[in-house]
């Protein structure tokens, strides 16, 4: 019987194969499908009809073992037979589709209507003779040519316009191409490890195939579907996927089914690839989404709204596939939300504000003029409104509609937007050659302002490069590696099997790239130190580890934060087990009771022993900044078989064997940098897991602490009991008697440093609230990473998930990387606020040239042709130029600006009165005086069409003259006197100003009718460039004057105190919303409950876009969201189930129910706040702490569910 079925499923295979593509044995759709099982079904449904992972992989045509070969035309036919692994991205916008958005600006539009009324206009020619009897409207009498010349004005205005909209298109076109770009560098930063030939190889996610046998170790972010082979103590979290918060359990007998975009928390293992691409779950959800592109188009205009919120969601899976595709989706769906930030906020506001006074402005313009006209003619000089004369004065009110649209189009500055934009992506280009990867835009700037810096040990203030310095083996305490003839034959053996069998066999230490080099060390670092240690013993690790392979360990312990240790079992040949321990001294030794002695016999190992021992032989390693291992193993007898989940009684009574300690020197250029901070009012505090007194030797090597000063050095546990109070919950004025002292937090788990970070951000201590930025490398960052207001990942030993939290990816894991990042912040900063100071007071200048003159001489001096090259000057181009300034040195030099720092200092605004009273004395004299001055005919009242006059001309040319050279002013923006420091160090801003000057001759000397402007001799030329010059002059004159004697600035410098607050919370409440989910529970809001079936998850999107969307914009339902997050059953649970991590504080508690009459007396699980979620609490409890009402339409969404 059992030969027939073998041979039936033979035939069954071959007559399989030959209908399935490409000669694999298996069917795309086959392939999906089975990705659809889960647990025992998936277990039942491959050992029925692939035979088992073995069959599976026969048929795959790989190895479990070797994996592929490797072979191009293999890979080609597999990408082509199961696709490649990337969700195709979003077509980028087209130019014409930018030109078309730019197109939409109401003012632009108001102008272009303005323009070809006026064109129209111009070619009626009214009945002729009659023309005398309309009075002013001829008075001059044109020749034929400059009757011609009227439809000029109307083309020059739509020319203008058409220049605008181009540049503007340009520059968006531009911004998205680098944001495209910088997106694939992160997805190109992406490798995973894939066993190929036998050999483990890091990939690029995208080049994974179907077939591929790849290693999953902790940390990592699964690229791609696949069947578990092989697994060690395997937890993953799905959350993204199904929203449920609990670890999964991954084994290859019970759930071997692995999903791309899931996490792995603990343990290691191998997979086989079974679904790339757009056929793994998280491609499937996409093209869901509509991600996929066409099909979507047509839906786009419908869904765009929901289509995002469903993306945010989706936000984790940034693997390769779709990391762009979200990334536009989120773009699309929240530009106003999370592109935005607390600086484009402000500034936003500030240009509406400006925008509405502007349009007041230019309203009481076209009124008083209109007015002026119709009173002049029809009141004082009596004259009758003829049918025939209709026209002209149709023509004179648009002339006069024309220049009102001309004070508002000056009045509204869109550069300051784009000048945000371009500084942005400019200092994230520039960033990028200093090994930081912004993820974010904002964090850039964000970093401009941090205060305080926590940072990892391991890795970013140190090099990364263990090495065993010391030992304490066989009871001597030995000050540098001895020689192995030194150390007892039988205790040596078992070190270098303990050391060799119970390491991560992905650790290894390879020959080094260059002659001369060190060896290259791969994998866990604190492990390459171990073997380290037993290639200087002169033994071998490889050949052990040949002798029993990885498949053949009976089972592991792997390290993660609350074991703090790790235990390989090996089952002997007679049965028996012995087990190798490995971890921190202290924890290891606590559950020792032999030791290893000078002959290889195990003595009693008593707690006074273990007291001397840390008093001799671990402190003074600590002490010399060492980290101090503990190996050790215990013998188990072959029957009864201990019982191994219970892990407590098994990781006792251990036999130590030896102590090692590591070092890990100081990264050279570190205690500079740690300098800088400083020096620029940034306090560094060190958080590491490591042991006190090798963390204080560390910190006092690299200046964090300096002796002689007042500072706390303390570790997790006295942390914990400082800040929590009888109930064990923590207490936010605990926290404020910790933090500003601390330096050195040891011995830390995650939550500590969640807790610390949640602690310094909601501090109410100082006037300015904190601005923390965070380093992070471990998964178990994730949280205090997204709490912080900026995330640095490790681009070399950080984690999938750590990266996926950050803000900032460090190419290099260098600490001084943090500094240049802080430098670019705060170049951010002020190359806005240059830009501000400048643009304010052309607008300031512009708007009331324009309207005194139209008041007082009926028509504005400067023309609407010219306002739009103005405009153009100051809004575009200037951006470009002040925006682009490098940093210096001397920005390490102040302290951070805040949170709250109004936009305009006190010596900007200064600034900006100063230069606009000088620019508005010059031009009003020119305009009423000007004539006599220069000996020309002078250019007011002059009738409609009549030729551009000298006078006017000056006036505009003086004035863009000013400009120019006020640009120059604009570049110090702190009262520094010399303005032209630095200035050739910025090649673009010298080509802009140059280039501007060249174009202002050519549009004064050529420009003729369309620009009225009549050409100038070299004598007025150069009186106009002097009075450009006197801007430089003057600029001196006012950083003269000093800032304490205008105590009227005060005010102005405030004001946009008092209008930002609410903005900046307001963004914050949506950033809530929008990013701060992602992490630990994303896809919570979207798929509750584990949804095993997309079509159920559509259901949801369904639901999620009906019930929810309606509700988001309103604030009561903002904070349902909050609540039903933190709702009991969604309690979320950390990598450390033991540790409540949800920190009650008090004070919160407090603030809640003063402020919030909503809130039911909170229980301390109400208030959670979202606290542990990495949300970006507001400052502002109260918004969150309204609970989830039952009515809520979350609420009732899920118990439809």
């Amino acid at each position: 019987m059992g030969d027939m079925t073998n041979s039936d499923f033979y035939t069954k295979n071959q007559r399989n194969d030959s209908n399935h593509e490409g000669g694999f044995g298996c069917s795309l759709l086959e392939l999906r499908s089975l990705m659809e099982l889960r647990g025992m079904e998936a277990v039942v449904k491959i050992q029925d009809d692939y035979g088992g992972t073995e069959g599976l992989c026969q048929r795959l045509k790989t190895s479990p073992t070797e994996g592929l070969e490797g072979v191009v035309t293999d890979l080609d036919k597999r990408k082509e037979v199961f696709g490649e692994n990337l969700i195709p991205p979003k077509k980028p916008k087209t130019f014409l589709q930018l030109v078309w958005e730019a197109l939409q600006d109401v003012t632009l539009i108001i102008l272009e209507i303005a323009a070809i009324i006026s064109l129209g206009l111009s070619f009626y020619q009214p009945p002729g003779g009659g023309s005398e009897s309309c009075g002013t409207a001829n008075a001059g009498e044109e020749d034929e040519g400059e009757a011609e010349a009227g439809w000029i004005e109307g083309a020059a205005i739509l020319l203008s316009v058409v220049c605008v909209v181009l540049v503007t298109a340009f520059n968006d076109w531009s911004k998205e191409k680098q944001f495209r770009g910088l997106q694939s560098r992160i997805e190109q930063e992406q490798k995973f490890q894939v066993v190929r030939g036998g050999q483990v190889i890091q990939l690029p996610v995208s080049d994974i195939v179907v077939g591929d046998i790849a290693q999953i170790k902790y940390g990592d972010l699964l690229p791609a579907d696949g069947v578990l082979i092989q697994g060690n103590d395997l937890k993953i979290d799905e959350s993204s996927l199904t929203g449920e918060s609990d670890h999964v359990r991954k084994s290859a007998e019970k759930d071997p089914m692995l999903l791309s975009g899931t996490h792995v928390m603990e343990g290691s293992g191998r997979m086989v690839v079974m679904a790339v691409g757009v056929n793994s779950q998280t491609g499937i959800i996409f093209t869901l989404l509509g991600a996929g592109g066409e099909e979507e188009e047509k839906k786009e205009k419908k869904v765009k709204k929901q289509d995002g919120a469903a993306a945010m969601e989706m936000q984790p899976l940034k693997s390769a596939e779709g990391g762009e595709v979200e990334e536009k989706e989120k773009k699309k769906s929240s530009v106003s939300k999370k592109e935005k930030s607390v600086l484009q906020g402000k500034l936003t506001k500030l240009a509406v504000q400006i925008g509405k006074a502007g349009l007041v402005m230019s309203a009481i313009t076209v009124i008083i003029l209109v007015l002026y006209f119709a009173i002049d003619n029809f009141v004082l000089q009596k004259r009758q409104w003829l049918p025939e004369c209709t026209p002209i004065y149709i023509q004179y009110f648009v002339k006069f509609f024309i220049i009102g649209v001309t004070v508002l189009v000056v009045a509204v500055p869109e550069g300051l937007p784009l000048a945000v934009t371009i500084s942005l992506a400019y200092s994230v280009k520039k960033m990028m050659k200093d090994n930081n990867l912004v993820r974010h835009l904002d964090a850039c700037e964000t970093m401009g302002n941090a205060t305080a810096i926590c940072s990892d040990k391991t890795g970013t203030l140190t090099t990364n490069r263990m090495t065993a310095v010391q030992c304490y083996v066989a009871d001597v305490h030995y000050k540098a590696i001895p020689d192995p003839s030194s150390i007892p034959p039988k205790t040596l053996d078992t070190l270098v099997n303990a050391i060799s069998l119970n390491s991560a066999y992905t650790t290894k230490i390879l020959p080094p790239d260059k002659e001369g080099g060190l060896p290259k060390q791969v994998g866990n670092k604190t492990e390459c130190g171990l073997l380290g240690l037993v290639l200087d013993l002169k033994r071998d690790y490889q050949t052990v580890r040949n002798q029993i392979p990885e498949e053949k360990l009976y089972k592991v312990y792997t390290f993660n934060s609350i074991r703090k240790s790790m235990s390989t079992i090996i089952k002997l040949p007679d049965g028996s087990f012995k087990m190798y321990s490995k971890g921190a001294s202290e924890i290891i030794l606590k559950k020792c009771s032999r030791i290893l002695n000078e002959v290889s016999e195990p003595r009693v190992f008593r707690p006074r022993d273990r007291d001397e021992m840390v008093k001799k032989v671990i402190e003074p390693m600590a002490c010399n900044g060492l980290r101090t291992i503990c190996v050790a193993y215990r013998d188990f007898p072959a029957n009864p078989e201990p019982n191994w989940d219970d892990e407590n009684n098994i990781l006792t009574d251990l036999t130590a064997i030896c102590v090692v300690g590591i070092e890990d020197p100081v990264r050279p250029e570190v205690p500079d940098a740690i300098r800088k901070c400083q020096r620029a009012g940034i306090t560094v505090r060190m958080v590491t897991g490591d042991n006190i007194n090798t963390a204080r030797a560390i910190a006092i090597k690299c200046g964090i602490i300096q002796p002689g000063e007042d500072f706390l050095c303390i570790d997790g546990k006295e942390f914990n009991r400082r800040i929590r109070n009888e109930k064990g919950e923590v207490e936010q004025e605990r926290i404020d008697k910790v933090w500003p002292k601390l330096r050195v937090l040891a011995r830390s788990s995650p939550t500590d440093k969640h807790t610390l970070v949640k602690g310094i951000i909601d501090s109410t201590l100082v006037e300015q609230r904190q601005v923390v930025a965070v380093t992070g490398d471990g998964t178990n960052d994730g949280p205090a990473l997204k709490k912080a207001d900026v995330g640095f990942a490790m681009g070399i030993a950080g984690t999938d998930v750590a990266k996926e939290a950050s803000d900032i990816i460090l190419t290099d894991d260098n600490f001084s990387s943090i500094v240049k990042a802080v430098m670019w912040g705060r170049n951010v900063y002020d190359s806005i606020s240059k830009f501000l100071q400048f643009q304010l007071t052309v607008n300031v200048v512009a708007v009331i040239v324009a309207f005194t003159g139209a008041c007082i001489t009926q028509d504005s001096p400067l023309k609407a042709v010219q306002m739009l090259w103005v405009n153009l000057i100051m809004d575009t181009f200037a951006s470009l130029a002040l925006a682009t300034e490098p940093p210096t040195e001397s920005l390490l030099m102040r302290k951070p600006y805040g949170r709250n720092k109004p936009l305009i200092s006190s010596t900007m605004t200064k600034n900006i009165l100063g230069h606009g009273v000088y620019q508005l004395t010059i031009i009003f004299t020119l305009l009423f005086v000007g004539e006599q001055i220069f000996d020309i005919d002078s250019g007011r009242n002059a009738p409609l069409h009549s030729p551009p006059s000298e006078h006017y001309t000056i006036i505009f040319n003086t004035f863009v003259m000013m400009q120019l050279f006020n640009e120059i002013n604009a570049r110090k923006i702190h009262g520094e006197r010399n303005v032209f420091d630095g200035i050739f160090r910025n090649p673009i801003f010298c080509s802009i100003v140059l280039g501007t000057f060249a174009i202002q001759i050519v549009i004064v000397q050529f420009g003729g009718k369309p620009f009225s402007c009549s050409p100038l001799d070299l004598e007025k030329w150069m009186w106009c460039v002097f009075l450009g010059l006197g801007e430089l002059v003057w600029g001196q004159v006012i950083s003269t004057i000093p800032n304490s004697k205008l105590r009227f600035l005060k005010g102005a410098g405030q004001l946009t105190h008092k209008d930002e607050m609410p903005e900046e919370e307001q963004n914050e409440d949506q950033e809530e919303i929008d990013h701060g989910e992602r992490e630990l529970r994303r896809g919570q809001i979207l798929w509750f409950r584990g949804l095993n079936r997309i079509q159920t998850q559509i259901r949801v999107v369904n639901a999620f876009r009906s019930s929810l969307y309606e509700g988001l914009e309103k604030p009561e339902s903002r904070t349902s969201i909050h609540n039903f997050m933190t709702h009991p059953e969604f309690r979320i649970e950390d990598s450390t189930p033991h540790i409540p991590l949800i920190d009650d504080t008090d004070i919160d508690d407090e603030a809640a129910r003063k402020n919030s009459p909503l809130s039911q007396p909170s229980s301390p699980n109400k208030n959670n706040n979202a606290i542990d979620s990495g949300i970006n609490l507001t400052t502002d409890t109260s918004k969150s702490a309204v609970s989830s009402t039952p009515g809520s339409p979350l609420h009732s969404l899920e118990t439809s569910l």
